[in-house]
């Protein structure tokens, strides 16, 4: 297996494995006392809702990659970068908001409290807000780094790359040479042919072993003949 294929399902697997805890720290949360403070219960429904859409979203784009590699819209390029982006923008919110809660409910706190239900609401929001700052980096770190591949790959000609999957599309893979056109080989004896000025039309060795000389066009009213030396 090649090596991006190894990072994404690695990638995939650890965001999936870490939603699920936030996924849990935030049903919990949203249970606690704190419930009616609107930034606790905003970071916790949040921290819910972007879990869910991880955890049901990713394995499915993890087994069509696996079963029919690039075959469905899942597996495209173009569709993982969009939605694995909207997921690291959500992931950052919910960051965003944990720490907001976690600053206004339990300020200048390390969860020591006397109260043990108090304590365990004050670590569920910091699960919450510490998991979806990793999820956040790992996405992020992934989509820019199959956007750097894909770039390069259609700049190399690999227009295609868009709509294949990350396992078959041609990120180390030279494109054709050339700029719009291609280089024809030329025989031992040819000429290349001229296209500024006029046409020269490449002669090779005759069939007596002689030297052909190119016949050759100059403007609109000139003609030169070619000769034969035996």
């Amino acid at each position: 297996m090649a090596v991006i294929p190894i990072i994404r399902l690695i990638t995939l697997s650890a965001v999936v494995l870490f939603s699920l805890i936030a996924l849990g720290a935030g049903s919990a949360a949203l249970t606690t006392p704190f419930g009616w403070l609107s930034v606790y219960t905003s970071a916790s429904a949040l921290a819910v809702a972007t879990a869910a859409l991880t955890s049901i979203t990713l394995p499915v784009m993890i087994v069509v990659e696996f079963v029919r590699p690039g075959g469905f819209f899942t597996s495209m390029i173009v569709f993982e970068l969009a939605w694995l982006s909207v997921l690291w923008v959500l992931w950052l919110a919910t960051g965003g908001l944990g720490v907001d809660a976690s600053q206004q409910v339990f300020p200048g706190q390390d969860c020591n409290y006397d109260d043990p239900t108090i304590s365990a609401n004050c670590t569920e929001i910091v699960v919450i807000e510490a998991f979806a700052f990793l999820c956040w980096i790992i996405l992020l770190f992934y989509t820019n780094l199959i956007l750097i591949l894909a770039i390069i790959a259609a700049s190399r000609n690999h227009a295609g790359v868009w709509t294949s999957g990350v396992s078959t599309a041609p990120f180390f893979v030279k494109g054709a040479h050339g700029r719009g056109g291609f280089d024809a080989g030329l025989g031992a004896n040819a000429m290349p042919m001229k296209t500024t000025g006029g046409y020269y039309a490449g002669a090779g060795g005759t069939g007596m072993g002689g030297v052909a000389e190119a016949a050759s066009y100059e403007g609109p009213a000139r003609l030169n003949a070619g000769t034969v030396h035996v």
